[in-house]
């Protein structure tokens, strides 16, 4: 089965759209989310509903620290970030935010694991940004493969059945075998919000038969979502960095 696996969403209706007609049209058979489908960006309502409608059509989503911040106030964030879900909060209805809620921190499907943040401690929201990071995610489960999101920028770990890891970034669109010797950890790049020079919206493709996974970049609109963010009020900041993919 081909997958398409997406995650950090944060309610860009632009890039969403762009991902999932591009992933259509690969022959994606079912689509996986990896949570913060709010937060930051200025189409949260179309958001939630577009992904509740893939969801009764048998996608499959967990929750992210965003979607968790829209129904705890306790939990804050940054200035920006922490606005942005505010307004975010005003913009859903009970029912989109029951349905955020409700999700699970995590989700196993035959060896697949999927996570917003990593494995070890699912509701910390730990960043995996080294191998260390990836270690600690990898020793906590027995999955063959867990994909997970979080940091915006994408990432490949594995580890052998010796303990010994190895870490690389995926070149976009370079289709990349997950062995069977070894463990795996995916880091998805961000639909709506990429941190790593490339303002082009990232997810992946990958194969469930064959092992091999494969990190997409989809152009899209980006003047029109981040003109969405200043027209609601919303920092402008968060409008600038997707210009430039930071």
């Amino acid at each position: 089965m081909r997958l398409a696996v997406f995650a950090d969403i944060h309610a860009n209706r632009q890039a969403f759209s762009a991902c999932l007609d591009f992933a259509r049209a690969h022959g994606a058979e079912r689509m996986i989310y990896l949570g913060d489908y709010v937060g930051y960006g200025a189409d949260p309502e179309w958001t939630v509903e577009t992904l509740m409608g893939l969801v009764e059509k048998g996608a499959l989503a967990v929750r992210g620290n965003h979607d968790s911040a829209v129904g705890t106030p306790a939990e804050t964030m940054n200035a920006e970030a922490q606005a942005a879900i505010e307004w975010t909060r005003g913009r859903l209805s009970a029912t989109q935010r029951r349905f955020l809620a409700e999700l699970p921190l995590t989700l196993q499907e035959d060896d697949r694991l999927y996570v917003h943040s990593e494995a070890s401690s699912p509701a910390k929201w730990r960043y995996v940004r080294s191998a260390a990071d990836a270690g600690r995610s990898l020793l906590a489960t027995a999955a063959n493969v867990t994909f997970c999101g979080h940091i915006h920028q994408p990432a490949l770990y594995s580890i052998s059945e010796a303990g010994k890891m190895t870490s690389f970034v995926p070149t976009s669109g370079v289709t990349v075998q997950l062995l069977r010797g070894r463990r795996w950890l995916t880091v998805l790049g961000s639909v709506g919000q990429p941190r790593d020079g490339d303002p082009a919206a990232s997810f992946a493709m990958f194969d469930t038969t064959s092992q091999e996974i494969t990190y997409c970049r989809v152009p899209y609109d980006v003047d029109t979502a981040a003109k969405r963010i200043r027209d609601n009020g919303l920092p402008p900041w968060l409008a600038d960095r997707l210009l430039v993919g930071r």
